[in-house]
């Protein structure tokens, strides 16, 4: 894989490095001439080059257009969101990520402005502290792409009317797929016959339209209606 990263700031330089380390192409563009004649020295596998990533110019003097993805990773939202409009628009690169630096600009990464896969720290963050405390409710773990495909995670109550079931019978909607259970610390692969108990935690990929039909099945009590 032939990848671009614009920005090396921690973030970039850690993509960096653990992307070539798995064998890929790398390629990290970074306004700061100084920061990339050190970050040369200090990891000469990965392709530095110093110049404004907001620039066609620039982006294709790194061959954007080979690029598999492009990773807009600067701590300026704005130039995060240039760079993928660039990328997508005028390159067509297949894949483009974006860093979403202020949880209030998430909104804006998406297709409109090239964006396929937007990463918000403080989201992520939010996320894993609601799924570390949350029994008997939906949390949203991660947005895979700009279709808004989601990665949500149900720990299972002991009230829900989906405890003792097999997947097979809850009736999942079709634009849902649980694929995996983790219960009491290890990983159940989810077959049709497998049955939920209480604590365990389910994760489900569901399309934006299907996630509150998820929701009902997976955390109304049993007896009650699930709002």
């Amino acid at each position: 894989m032939k990848a671009v990263i614009v920005g090396a700031g921690n973030v970039g330089v850690f993509l960096a490095e653990d992307l070539r380390a798995a064998g890929h192409d790398i390629t990290v563009l970074e306004q700061d001439p100084r920061l990339v004649a050190s970050l040369s020295k200090t990891y000469p596998d990965v392709r530095w080059v110093a110049g404004d990533g907001c620039e066609y110019s620039t982006l294709d003097h790194v061959g954007l257009a080979e690029a598999d993805v492009v990773v807009a990773a600067t701590g300026d939202d704005e130039d995060n969101l240039v760079v993928a409009l660039l990328a997508k628009q005028e390159f067509a690169v297949p894949r483009v990520v974006g860093r979403v630096n202020h949880p209030k600009n998430e909104w804006m990464f998406n297709q409109t402005w090239g964006v396929d896969v937007a990463v918000s720290t403080p989201h992520l963050l939010s996320a894993v502290v609601e799924e570390a405390v949350s029994v008997g409710s939906l949390v949203r773990l991660l947005r895979l792409d700009a279709s808004g495909v989601r990665l949500v995670e149900v720990t299972l109550s002991g009230t829900s009317a989906a405890r003792g079931r097999d997947l097979a019978s809850l009736g999942m909607p079709r634009d849902a797929t649980v694929v995996a259970i983790v219960r009491r610390s290890n990983v159940v692969v989810p077959r049709g016959d497998t049955r939920v108990e209480a604590g365990d935690e389910i994760l489900v990929l569901v399309s934006p339209e299907a996630e509150d039909q998820v929701r009902r099945l997976l955390t109304g009590a049993e007896g009650v209606p699930a709002p």
